[in-house]
């Protein structure tokens, strides 16, 4: 495997030792994990419904068929530890066992590991897969449909309350529930990117 399988391999398994702590932390001071997970979900949903309304007959025909696809190349795909968390709490045990095995032996070595001749192995995709539209695309639709563009900004606004952590968001606290249990994962964006971790920090400095 290379560096990428390995990290996210890990990262899989690591959370799948550790998911009890999901259905037993209800709140972190006044941050309930549940609520806010369950408000994420319906974010996604809605995320969903709308990319099958106004751009999977577009993306299937000018991307994916194409086989050109930039956002499925091999190892192109950053996944958040908070992404590898929910989408383990949406799947049963026989699936988390496909799916590591998707991982160490992806079928197709010029495409993403977790592409399969069925689509995506994840059941909750991560989030930058399920946001992202290329920029032909969106003019497409957009120039075509001015309300898709309303609801696409909609979007990414509740997006950032889940994962812009100029407020506390979910997906930090899910890492921190694995960072105070002494796991440590690449994939923790939240506390390692230099870029996150100043809006942290200018957030705890102003009181937030």
């Amino acid at each position: 495997m290379n560096i990428y399988q390995q990290e996210q391999i890990q990262a899989l398994q690591m959370v799948r030792q550790h998911m009890d702590l999901l259905d037993t932390t209800e709140n972190i001071g006044d941050f309930d994990v549940r609520a806010q997970t369950r408000e994420y979900l319906a974010f996604r949903s809605d995320a969903e419904t709308f990319f099958k309304r106004w751009f999977e007959r577009t993306c299937s025909k000018n991307c994916y068929g194409s086989r050109l696809s930039a956002c499925c190349t091999k190892d192109g795909i950053l996944t958040f530890w908070a992404d590898v968390v929910i989408n383990a709490g949406q799947m049963e045990k026989d699936e988390l066992d496909q799916l590591e095995m998707t991982i160490t032996s992806p079928k197709n070595e010029y495409k993403c590991i977790y592409l399969t001749q069925k689509g995506c192995a994840w059941r909750i995709k991560p989030i930058i897969c399920e946001m992202f539209l290329c920029s032909e695309a969106e003019c497409s639709v957009f120039n075509a449909n001015p309300e898709a563009e309303t609801i696409r900004r909609e979007l990414e606004e509740r997006k950032k309350t889940f994962t812009w952590p100029d407020r506390l968001v979910l997906f930090e606290v899910l890492e921190k529930i694995f960072i105070d249990a002494e796991f440590d994962s690449p994939l923790m964006y939240m506390h390692k990117s230099p870029g996150l971790l100043r809006l942290i920090r200018q957030r705890k400095s102003a009181g937030r």
